[in-house]
């Protein structure tokens, strides 16, 4: 490997046998963009350009990990998400690009007048940042965990935002304040849907913030629901991300426990992904 046109034959030599070659070149592309500073096209346009030595340590180290299956993003320590960069490690949830779809959602709900939003389980910090970027009004944040939130400081103060956050376990505390839209990407996968899941997540994410246990799925969304509705205001919104199996469940909680105009809403692939309800 001398050359940025040798990386390409490089990645796909050592690392077939791990990722679909389609992953595999997005992964590439990502780590040259990182480290090299180039779009695809300018790999394209500079590939003739000899490579330092520092810089093929730099790929051989990065070929190593995704070998162990560690994923590029923690590798890396950042990832993009709805336009803007977000420190991310080992422990802090990798943000998905169907998180991308809810925060979406919630920015053309709410365009316009100034409000109050809270953000559950922020992990990374990316919804509650993109929100802040793309919105009027005040934005809290909570999580568990004391590095998501460390995490999340960091991350918003990168992307040159406020955010108030706070440590909070959601299960066993009340929510104390008034909201005018709740946003949460709670825990959603089935423990029975491990043996499904692809060895980069299971071996690297946080299963804290994954998985729920087969025999209460919509345990987080009880809870939150019912303290959210404490604390929102009339007419103020809950949306959630939600698991693409139980969306007419989510729907018949959010019900019985007493939320009105609730909507469920397909992602890009046309699964069952996001739900909002309105509190009367």
């Amino acid at each position: 490997m001398k050359k940025v046109s040798d990386i390409l034959p490089y990645f796909l030599n050592e690392l077939l046998d791990f990722y679909p070659e389609n992953e595999l070149k997005s992964i590439m592309y990502i780590s040259i963009d990182f480290h090299l500073g180039l779009t695809r096209s300018g790999t394209i346009l500079q590939s003739e350009r000899i490579l330092k030595d520092e810089e093929i340590s730099v790929f051989i180290n990065i070929v190593d990990r995704l070998q162990k299956m560690e994923p590029i993003q923690y590798i890396l320590s950042e990832t993009k998400f709805y336009g803007l960069s977000f420190h991310t490690k080992k422990g802090i949830l990798i943000p998905r690009p169907e998180t991308e779809e809810l925060v979406d959602w919630i920015i053309k709900d709410n365009q316009g007048s100034e409000k109050k939003y809270l953000d559950i389980g922020t992990g990374s910090g990316c919804i509650i940042i993109s929100l802040a970027k793309n919105l009027k009004g005040m934005f809290d944040a909570i999580d568990i965990s004391e590095d998501s939130i460390r995490i999340s400081e960091e991350n918003s103060i990168k992307n040159k935002v406020n955010i108030n956050l706070k440590k909070t376990d959601i299960l066993c505390s009340e929510l104390k304040g008034e909201w005018d839209v709740i946003v949460s990407n709670p825990p959603y996968v089935l423990r029975s849907e491990k043996e499904v899941m692809n060895k980069n997540v299971l071996n690297w994410e946080p299963e804290t913030a994954l998985f729920v246990e087969d025999t209460d799925p919509l345990l987080f969304y009880e809870e939150i629901s019912k303290k959210s509705l404490t604390v929102l205001r009339k007419n103020g919104y809950l949306y959630f991300e939600i698991n693409e199996n139980f969306g007419n469940e989510t729907i018949k909680l959010l019900e019985e426990i007493g939320f009105v105009n609730i909507e469920l809403k397909k992602d890009i692939n046309g699964k069952d992904r996001m739900i909002k309800a309105m509190c009367k």
